[in-house]
């Protein structure tokens, strides 16, 4: 499968807000730069108004860290940048400092396809002060916006109960990039098919695609364009129906059909876009059926998302396959995830961790402290709980989770229920010790995971509220931060 440096050029350093520089030098210049540091990626509320999101991104990130360099055509343009002095913005010493310096980060993550929840670490980065700010700005970017495409996408196969969700985005998608990583996010949310060619090629995903109203437009008539599209492609037709008259061109495309099987070959099916939906699906499998061609499928498209197919589903619409574009590729509802990237623990020469909060008004946004790792529990297969611990707190035999936007929702863990540690070791000292799975098994672990989920949280409106939070120790030290921050001791 292809890698980040395949898209774009090996070196993507400046890939940063300016603001990540800024203080990368003000820690080199006042020489905190080597301090470590424990940051934490995760996102506050769940996408769409679900109960839920997918994890993705991760390989993206891994590409992205392990070719990490400061080029010298980087260190030249930086070099360029004045202050409001007119000055240079970067020592030159410090420009030199970056060029010669070797990412020595520890990252551990959620693999792709994991089912995560809000406010819960996606990844934690552990190092030098100084590398980690540098990282925030490209991991936010990979991590963000695949993790929006991929709940999008399993949320939409969710409503199409089964039935094959083929991702058609790219012509409606935000820039070449945008539409590379949307078609692969709907590939691991759940997806098994997109039109976009060269994702196709880059992340080995099924292509499909038939032709377009220009074909049929282009004849004198329809059933001319559907016989010419037969002949010169007779193992790839859906016959798009809708140009001028879409009953009439359902029998334009069962004439059509019959006589393929006359020479051996046959029909795939037929696509709608555009009108009643319901009612054209069902009139069309009606005509097909008394046809013989039961075994034609048909298609939908036309603005699909997660809600119009699940009312068309309701009508008893007759639709097989959906072809679903702009409400999947941009992440239609929702414009961004919202994920965060916070320093959560920080110590200077082998001393202890300073634990460290940001408070807010909004409970929402304070974060939460320490080195951090996710405990799933389940029982039965389904999964029951999510507990975030710190490394060096632990974790009791029988702990306490509390929300930690309400302290009054808690749960007790189960004594026998089983646990898995979902964060896992992706870099060591920089070096990557995480071998990316091929897409497929990660599109595979979202189906696994979803399964595993309560019916009430997977709901797309009004979802019940997964119970994941804070293992008690550790809520109780961020609320005595949270305290001592506003000026109270306990």
């Amino acid at each position: 499968m292809a890698k980040l440096k395949d898209i774009y050029r090996p070196s993507l350093g400046l890939l940063t807000d300016l603001y990540e520089l800024t203080m990368a030098y003000g820690y080199w210049k006042t020489g905190r730069g080597c301090e470590e540091a424990v940051f934490t990626l995760s996102f506050r509320d769940c996408p769409f108004q679900g109960g839920y999101a997918v994890a993705c991104g991760l390989a993206f990130a891994i590409d992205f860290l392990n070719d990490l360099q400061f080029e010298n055509k980087d260190l030249e343009y930086l070099g360029r940048q004045n202050g409001n002095d007119g000055k240079p913005l970067f020592n030159p010493a410090f420009l030199e400092y970056l060029g010669r310096m070797e990412f020595s980060l520890d990252v551990d993550a959620m693999p792709e396809g994991t089912v995560v929840f809000a406010h819960q670490p996606l990844l934690r980065v552990q190092g030098p002060l100084l590398q980690c700010q540098i990282v925030e700005t490209a991991l936010l970017n990979l991590i963000n916006f695949s993790t929006l495409i991929a709940t999008k996408s399993a949320r939409i196969c969710q409503s199409a109960e089964g039935d094959p969700v083929l991702e058609f985005g790219l012509r409606r998608a935000q820039g070449i990039d945008g539409a590379l990583a949307a078609a692969r996010a709907a590939y691991v949310g759940g997806c098994p098919g997109t039109s976009n060619v060269l994702a196709g090629r880059l992340f080995d995903i099924p292509i499909k695609g038939t032709h377009a109203h220009s074909w049929v437009m282009s004849f004198p008539d329809e059933f001319t364009a559907f016989q010419a599209y037969a002949e010169a492609m007779p193992n790839n037709c859906i016959f798009l129906v809708d140009t001028y008259n879409t009953l009439q061109g359902v029998k334009h495309a069962i004439r059509t059909g019959q006589k393929l099987r006359e020479k051996g070959h046959a029909m795939i099916g037929i696509r709608l876009d555009s009108g009643d939906l319901t009612y054209l699906s069902v009139e069309a499998r009606r005509l097909l059926d008394e046809a013989g061609l039961s075994d034609v499928k048909i298609l939908a498209s036309n603005d699909l998302d997660e809600f119009i197919i699940r009312d068309l589903k309701d009508q008893g619409a007759k639709i097989t396959v959906w072809g679903v574009g702009t409400r999947l590729a941009t992440g239609h509802g929702q414009s961004a995830l919202g994920g965060v990237y916070k320093l959560s623990a920080i110590r200077s020469n082998g001393n202890d961790w300073q634990y460290k909060v940001k408070l807010s008004e909004d409970v929402a946004k304070i974060n939460i402290p320490g080195i951090l790792q996710v405990r799933r529990f389940s029982e039965n297969h389904r999964f029951v709980g999510d507990m975030t611990y710190d490394l060096l707190l632990g974790a009791p035999a029988a702990p306490l989770i509390i929300d930690p936007e309400d302290a009054t929702r808690r749960k007790r863990i189960g004594p026998k229920w089983q646990q898995e540690d979902l964060l896992v070791p992706v870099f060591r000292k920089g070096r990557c010790v995480y071998e990316v799975p091929p897409l497929g098994e990660s599109r595979g672990r979202t189906a696994h995971q979803l399964e595993w989920l309560h019916p009430g949280i997977r709901r797309l409106l009004n979802p019940h509220r997964y119970p994941a939070g804070m293992e008690k120790q550790l809520y109780e030290l961020r609320q005595k931060l949270i305290l001592e921050a506003r000026g109270f001791s306990q």
